[in-house]
């Protein structure tokens, strides 16, 4: 790993991701009874859903935006990591059960093991569990990622028990990494690495940037398979924000005075940061909550 004095903190991780949807009743059904998610809170036009009192996907009431066209910059999936195997299948199961049709696809990532979903309004959703660090590979600086395929109905029958069933909200769950669609790979690597301070962990030529901090397999990643030569996003439905969470307020500050200095604009509310990305895809930087 990377010896620069830039990088965000080993202890960084994600928080929530906000969607902007159409239909707010809809989306909290799917990510409350399908996903699993608890519904921590709703207020107007904002619910907010996770677990274990940890947001993981807020849902912003905008009916009145359209829908981005097709190969735009955006969200590829939010990524929510489970605690155990049996937390994912049971997650897995219940989204089998009240929304079926969703289902895209599942794989072992040799990290990890990861089910694919895409939400009633479009928007990617990936559901995982996380193999331990001493079992993954580095191999001259990157991690060894592939695409095993994963059954998922041997993987149910394997951890579902009639307990998972009859309760499916087991151990925590928070987003892991996010996923974004971008319009090239190298602009982002200048921001998400040059700039914002993540170490790249993985690439695959010029389609595909995996990125985090402290050695993880990724907290974020951008791809232009469905949006290659994409410009600034639109205001539209789905991706309102992604957040990504560093240890102190001290640090935040270090992130906007870093991004200062490569002249991008950011906003600071005297607690959290906003800055936006090349596709204009809004990240805000925010402390850890106090312990």
């Amino acid at each position: 790993m990377s010896t620069r004095s830039d990088l965000l903190s080993a202890q960084t991780g994600m928080g929530a991701v906000t969607l902007r949807v159409g239909d707010l009743d809809g989306m909290i059904a799917y990510y409350r009874d399908a996903v699993t998610l608890d519904l921590q809170s709703q207020e107007g036009d904002v619910a907010v859903l996770g677990r274990g009192g940890v947001p993981a996907v807020i849902l912003q009431h905008a009916p009145e935006l359209k829908h981005a066209a097709p190969r735009s910059a955006g969200l590829y999936h939010t990524a929510i990591l489970f605690e155990t195997e049996a937390a994912l299948a049971a997650a897995l199961y219940s989204v089998a059960r009240h929304a079926p049709g969703t289902f895209t696809g599942s794989a072992d990532h040799l990290v990890s093991k990861a089910f694919y979903f895409t939400d009633p309004e479009g928007n990617g959703v990936e559901l995982y569990w996380d193999r331990a660090r001493t079992e993954w590979s580095w191999a001259h600086g990157q991690i060894e990622m592939g695409t095993v395929y994963l059954d998922p109905n041997a993987y149910l029958q394997q951890h579902v028990t009639p307990a998972l069933v009859e309760d499916p909200r087991v151990g925590g769950a928070l987003v892991g990494h996010v996923h974004l669609s971008v319009g090239d790979v190298a602009s982002a690597k200048e921001f998400y690495v040059d700039k914002l301070g993540f170490e790249t962990t993985t690439a695959f030529g010029d389609s595909a940037l995996f990125v985090s901090a402290g050695g993880y397999h990724h907290h974020m990643a951008m791809n232009v398979w469905e949006s290659k030569g994409a410009g600034r996003r639109p205001l539209a439905l789905g991706l309102g924000l992604v957040e990504i969470v560093v240890p102190t307020p001290d640090e935040v500050g270090q992130v906007g005075e870093r991004l200062g200095h490569y002249g991008l604009q950011t906003r600071d509310d005297g607690r959290s940061l906003m800055v936006a990305d090349p596709w204009d895809n809004q990240i805000r930087i925010v402390p850890a909550p106090a312990v």
